[in-house]
């Protein structure tokens, strides 16, 4: 397994901690080892409890960021932690509706 991206079944995938840092949506790869970690990202709905859960391009992820929850549909796995103009093109933010 040394392609990050090399998935087994629908697609490159890669570890949900590297995409949160690599879009720049988590300040450091540890924050988002964290988050993953301690049950506070949903993807696709459901809770994940661990860092290296792949992330395929068309997955939603939910997570707090400061004091509200984000919503972010992955559009694209980039392959490193570029620029924000960048990183931001990776995702596209969902609003909450309420």
């Amino acid at each position: 397994m040394a392609d990050p991206v090399s998935g087994i079944g629908h697609g490159p995938t890669l570890r949900i901690d590297k995409y949160l840092w690599f879009v720049r949506l988590c300040s450091s790869r540890s924050n988002a080892q964290k988050l993953a970690e301690d049950g506070h990202i949903r993807l696709n709905g459901r809770r994940i409890d661990r860092a290296h859960s792949p992330v395929r391009t068309g997955d939603l992820i939910t997570f707090p960021h400061f004091d509200k929850v984000r919503v972010v549909r992955v559009v694209a796995l980039p392959s490193r932690r570029g620029p924000a103009p960048e990183a931001q093109a990776c995702y596209e933010e969902l609003t909450v509706g309420g």
